[in-house]
């Protein structure tokens, strides 16, 4: 029986404030361990080719390399089709029947939630840790939001205190393209591997 974190993502590439959301929940809510989960075939990603599936766990597992508790996992990645985050939970409850699931999200996504696919099944098979931050694009604040997911799904909502790292894999893409160091965002390990396959030379459209 563990309490296991969920860090879903593209991670195309992963970086560095993804290991910091995840290193904040490992120890603010005392998980057993956090396990980084690529996303197989993201159905809201259709507007841009995303990196394959094998890639992307390749540079999630180098991410792993020094920080205890963290495990790169292929749960997502070895099941076909879409892949949903309400599916990943229930099968994870199938195939783990003693773990509970802690899920790790930003701001951003607590406010998005609702127009995922089957919110309330989310909401419900999980604890939601999100990371508190200012959402430019929120129509209220944070603690109402969180209290109007609970009261509408009976959502277990909490709150990670972790400081802000405002870059995104897009940004991070971009500036591989232009020939900029990504170097103060991304583990040492993934550059390598980024550089070695020549990966994302090109600008995006």
């Amino acid at each position: 029986m563990g309490r296991i974190g969920i860090m879903g993502g593209t991670f195309d590439p992963i970086h560095n404030g993804h290991l910091m959301i995840g290193g904040q929940a490992y120890k603010e809510y005392g998980l057993k361990e956090v396990w980084y989960m690529p996303s197989g075939h993201p159905p809201h990603k259709k507007n841009r080719n995303v990196s394959e599936p094998a890639t992307r766990l390749a540079m999630t597992e180098l991410a792993m390399k020094d920080h205890e508790g963290f495990v790169c996992s292929d749960f997502e990645v070895r099941r076909t089709g879409n892949t949903y985050t309400a599916q990943t939970l229930r099968l994870l409850h199938e195939e783990y029947p003693e773990h509970s699931f802690y899920f790790i999200i930003g701001a951003d996504s607590l406010y998005e939630i609702e127009n995922w696919y089957e919110p309330d099944q989310v909401l419900t098979q999980a604890v939601i840790l999100a990371a508190r931050r200012e959402y430019e694009e929120a129509d209220r604040s944070m603690d109402r939001q969180i209290a109007y997911l609970a009261s509408k799904y009976g959502a277990d909502i909490r709150t990670l205190h972790c400081g802000e790292m405002d870059i995104s894999s897009a940004e991070l893409r971009s500036m591989i393209a232009r020939g900029q160091s990504i170097a103060d965002y991304v583990p040492r390990e993934v550059i390598e591997y980024i550089e070695a396959h020549g990966l994302y030379q090109e600008l995006e459209s």
